[in-house]
């Protein structure tokens, strides 16, 4: 009995297949969602999301987001997410620096812009990690 996940950001869906098993990182720590997982809501951390299909392991990075799990659908509504073949390490690292620098420069920012800088900070290292252990 196989699992349907699917990734979805504000900007696309990022991800859509059935699979056999999926890890999520949480705010409380990773969880594993099999086949007849209990329902559940839970809020999504930045860091690495990994699925497993047909005895192969995909890697994702997801922001911050929930997600639900309800019968053999698991949803997963996140801020940001990419699969780790799409990751540009250059680009993320130019992204990081720049929201860093925002962050240390600028002491007149409104609470809902350092929330977003901080939150592309966590991505990007989520990112940079996930590609580090590829390495």
């Amino acid at each position: 009995m196989p699992l349907t996940l699917e990734i979805v950001t504000p900007e696309a869906r990022v991800y859509s297949d059935t699979i056999d098993t999926v890890v999520i990182p949480t705010v409380e720590g990773e969880i594993g969602i099999l086949p007849g997982h209990i329902p559940l809501l839970t809020q999504v951390a930045a860091g690495e999301l990994r699925v497993t299909k047909d005895g192969k392991t995909s890697l994702l990075a997801v922001g911050g987001g929930f997600a639900d799990v309800n019968g053999d659908c698991v949803s997963v509504l996140a801020e940001s997410a990419i699969a780790e073949e799409k990751i540009d390490v250059n680009a993320v690292e130019e992204a990081r620096a720049r929201a860093e620098k925002t962050l240390k420069e600028k002491f007149d920012l409104e609470p809902a812009e350092v929330e977003r800088l901080e939150g592309v900070v966590r991505f990007a290292v989520a990112q940079l990690t996930l590609k580090a252990r590829r390495r």
